[in-house]
């Protein structure tokens, strides 16, 4: 079963509202606050870096990030697996199914990890370094912001990398982007100019935030514009032709519904930047498709690919138990995370009528036996979550006091009484011994009389207008067997409350557009932790976009969460900063707008043991293609052996 994906992971940046708008709420002088303006306008900071804060923890001479092997060495081949398939190669399109680490081939202003998508660097979070850009320069009130590019970045075509491609590629993503990406940037970003071949500037709205803009802008993708304008390629248009990029990978090729394999350029500008120092080591990334997780195993055994983020508990728990693995040819390792898990969990589609009633909500919840699905089918490999930060400093515990409580108090009638009284909601507990806990269903059916679905001589549960309450949950084909029981356990509980319940497993091209097209009561979905407050939280967690973001599967709507972002926005410090993240924690659990399931606090992972990495590991990132390396002597060993 799914407990936090190695390779890749939502994140949440962050920033926050001026010094002078604080101090205008403090009560100061017109004549203060107007001398505030001033010296925010006037002063220039200059930085290789940026952190909302200004606290970065490498020093612009830097050598390399403290944790990467500055001399690994280059060569070889990782090869991971995708499950489904794909019919494009752009990974920004609005249909179809992009290509595994299909994205990794572009860079931006500041350095990001592309392939892995975890925080750069992996030892501190929310802070960006200088990619493309050798410099950056911001006002202190953050209401614009220059970067200095590098005159020897180029594309993988030998293009130069300009300001101009730097404003094509921001005009691009508004333009032809995700609705909800572009409709929150246009409110953020007044504009995009290049002053000249190599300098870009961007200048904010006034009135918001300053969070979540400077690093907004500075890890936005660079596409090439002459290759889309000879082309003719849309943004929002699956095509299998890719558009080359700046970065170390480029495609090298593709089989399509088979493999990908992306190769490293060797002459890749940016090799001599202390960014890339004892990064990108390998010289191939391979991505095998299968048309399930069954298969892959299979074929991860066979030695047909040999790296492997263990997703499934079955697996985890027994399946390595085959000839490589036990003559120690394949590495079965538990990686440390420091990351909060992801919040996955049975979300609610709250544009369904029937789930606009939280008490209906609560009674599906009752359904779910954590208890007994990890002692039954997860092998007791996980824990249970309750918090959208869990283990973190910033999970909401008990009721609210203190600063926590002055805030929720604040903002008036749009927090629930019983908010400010009563413990955080927690995530419900069963009896482990079997699967219907006659209590919890004795509760959920209390709940959905209630709520106006009575019971009917044939059993099914229907409303005062006489229709059934129907629940259906679409899974892919393509995801694991105990996925699979894990649904079907609870939609059993669901139909012994009358509830009309049944699972669809469908083909992942499939499930990928009714994800999309929000064609579902419930979903086995993610949301974000989060660690730092950044105006991305209002396009996961806000009303602006509910209706159509892709990043709210719930479509949750809420104004008392809308205002507790506005506060975390406009913190002042880290410490005001965390007491509203907090805050926010317990909003969101007390919305109830999705079921929490499992998670784990560390990464399953399984190779051939033909891999190496620096320890130990940073807090925040696993690195797999990031920094790990190939080790040639330990592969002609398993070829030596016949492993391979």
């Amino acid at each position: 079963m799914t407990g936090r994906n190695t390779l890749t992971k939502t994140r949440t940046f962050a920033g926050s509202v001026p010094w002078r708008l604080r101090l205008a709420v403090m009560g100061l002088s017109i004549a203060a606050l107007m001398a505030q303006a001033a010296w925010a306008q006037d002063e220039v900071i200059t930085s290789h870096g940026y952190s909302f804060y200004g606290d970065l923890k490498y020093p612009a001479d830097y050598p390399h990030f403290d944790y990467v092997n500055p001399d690994a060495p280059k060569g070889g081949e990782i090869s991971l697996y995708a499950p489904g398939t794909f019919d494009s190669m752009n990974p920004y399109a609005r249909q179809g199914r992009a290509g595994q680490l299909s994205w990794m081939v572009y860079e931006s202003l500041l350095g990001s990890s592309e392939a892995s998508g975890e925080p750069l660097p992996g030892d501190s979070y929310n802070e960006g370094y200088g990619l493309l850009a050798e410099r950056l320069e911001y006002d202190a009130g953050k209401t614009w912001v220059i970067f200095h590019m590098r005159p020897e970045a180029k594309f993988a075509d030998g293009t130069p990398v300009t300001a101009h491609d730097v404003v094509f590629s921001h005009n691009l993503f508004l333009e032809q982007g995700l609705k909800s990406y572009a409709e929150a940037v246009k409110r953020r970003v007044l504009s995009a100019e290049a002053l000249d071949d190599h300098t870009v500037k961007f200048t904010f709205a006034e009135g918001i935030s300053r969070r979540s803009l400077i690093d907004q802008v500075g890890g936005t993708p660079v596409f090439p514009r002459k290759w889309y304008e000879d082309t003719g390629a849309r943004l929002d248009e699956p095509r299998l032709e890719a558009a080359p990029g700046s970065g170390p990978y480029q495609v090298k090729s593709y089989d399509v519904n088979r493999n990908i394999v992306y190769e490293r350029n060797p002459d890749y500008w940016g090799w001599h930047l202390p960014i890339n120092k004892g990064r990108h080591n390998f010289d191939r990334i391979r991505i095998e498709y299968f048309a399930d997780d069954n298969a892959a195993f299979e074929a991860f055994k066979a030695g047909i690919y040999t790296f492997r983020p263990e997703g499934n508990s079955k697996t985890w728990a027994t399946g390595y138990d085959f000839p490589a693995a036990n003559a120690g040819y394949v590495v079965k390792a538990e990686l440390p995370d420091g990351l909060p898990p992801t919040p996955s969990g049975f979300v609610f589609n709250l544009g369904r009528e029937k789930l606009q009633d939280k008490r209906v909500r609560q009674a599906i919840s009752l359904g779910f036996n954590f208890e007994w699905t990890n002692s039954s089918l997860q092998y007791d490999l996980f824990k249970q979550r309750h918090s959208f930060v869990q283990d973190t400093p910033l999970e909401a515990k008990g009721a609210p006091e203190g600063a926590e409580l002055e805030l929720l108090q604040s903002l008036g009638d749009i927090v629930p009484e019983e908010m400010l009284t009563a413990p955080v909601v927690m995530a419900h507990t069963s009896d482990g011994e079997r699967l219907n806990d006659r209590r919890n269903l004795r509760a959920a059916m209390k709940l959905l009389d209630e709520a106006g679905w009575a019971v009917g001589a044939d059993g099914k549960r229907r409303n005062a207008a006489g229709d059934v309450l129907e629940i259906e949950i679409p899974i892919s084909a393509s995801g694991s067997a105990t996925m699979s029981a894990v649904v079907e356990s609870f939609v059993s509980n669901l139909q012994l409350m009358g509830i009309d319940a049944k699972f669809d497993k469908i083909d992942a091209a499939q499930y990928t557009s009714r994800e999309r097209d929000r064609d579902y009561d419930l979903i086995f979905d993610s949301y974000i932790a989060f660690l730092e407050a950044g105006t991305g939280l209002h396009q996961r967690y806000g009303s602006k976009e509910a209706a159509f973001s892709l990043f709210n599967p719930a479509g949750l709507a809420s104004p008392m969460v809308d205002a507790i972002i506005d506060r975390a926005l406009e913190s002042g410090s880290k410490e005001e900063q965390d007491v509203a993240l907090t805050a926010l924690d317990r909003a969101l659990r007390y919305e109830f707008f999705m079921i929490p399931t499992w998670y784990l606090d560390k990464s399953w992972v399984a190779y051939w043991d033909m891999y190496a990495y620096p320890e130990p590991l940073p807090p925040y990132a696993t690195g797999v293609l990031d920094f790990w390396w190939y080790d040639a002597d330990k592969a002609q060993a398993l070829k030596d052996a016949g492993a391979l």
